[in-house]
């Protein structure tokens, strides 16, 4: 990544449905390379604030000062392949520039996938096709990350691989990344900072000191666990 990376801030931002603030006077600053996790409950305005980053919130009115880098590459719940375009066609797909299939075959062995350039999706677990879905960010190498619940569809054991991936990858790329997440264990295992929202605003921010790799049996991770549960409303013995 560049050396002149930026992260992203945001300044005041209201974002509404109606007579409804989503989004009521929030402010975010997310450093380069900062790994931040959203958490909140369903319509606390999480991922409108990613989409409003992301200049995708085309439905909604506003105001707010949103400062975000050119290079912005999101990662969705679901991969969103194209079925009729193989997977290094996905990967390089609107990317210009005489080398990008260069480009996409090097992201695509980043993420575990060389050798898979000709396969179809369908061809691929969903495992995989979240791998591709990231070799497609890698491949605009972005400033800002923004990731909606990106593996919010896998099955346990493939979740810990995709974390560890996504560790490996941020730390070598240092794109500042925000995450929306459901998983109070998912952001504490990856995120550098936490914020929780409510009603449109952020009720904590809180930094995750922990050394890594972090483990759940970390007395220190289930205090920041207890920490985010609490601010989320949730009690003891209550589900996530």
């Amino acid at each position: 990544m560049a050396s002149n990376a930026r992260g992203l801030r945001v300044a005041n931002l209201v974002r509404r449905f109606g007579d409804r603030a989503v989004l009521d006077g929030l402010d975010l600053d997310i450093a380069p390379g900062e790994f931040v996790a959203l958490l909140g409950r369903s319509g606390s305005g999480k991922s409108t604030l990613l989409r409003a980053i992301a200049g995708l919130d085309y439905d909604v009115t506003g105001t707010g000062e949103l400062d975000v880098p050119d290079r912005v590459s999101v990662a969705f719940q679901d991969s969103r392949l194209l079925p009729w375009l193989r997977v290094l066609d996905n990967v390089v797909l609107g990317v210009g520039g005489s080398d990008a299939r260069e480009h996409g075959r090097q992201a695509l062995a980043e993420v575990g996938l060389e050798g898979r350039e000709r396969a179809w999706p369908s061809e691929l677990s969903g495992g995989e096709q979240q791998r591709v879905a990231l070799a497609r960010c890698l491949v605009r190498d972005p400033e800002v990350l923004l990731a909606d619940e990106p593996f919010g569809s896998l099955d346990a054991l493939t979740r810990i691989r995709m974390h560890g991936l996504l560790r490996e990858l941020c730390a070598r790329h240092r794109p500042a990344v925000l995450l929306v997440t459901h998983d109070v264990d998912e952001a504490v295992e990856l995120a550098d900072r936490v914020v929780v929202l409510e009603d449109g605003r952020i009720r904590l921010d809180v930094a995750v000191t922990l050394p890594a790799p972090r483990s759940h049996r970390d007395p220190g991770f289930q205090s920041y666990r207890d920490q985010l549960l609490l601010a989320l409303g949730i009690t003891e013995g209550a589900t996530p």
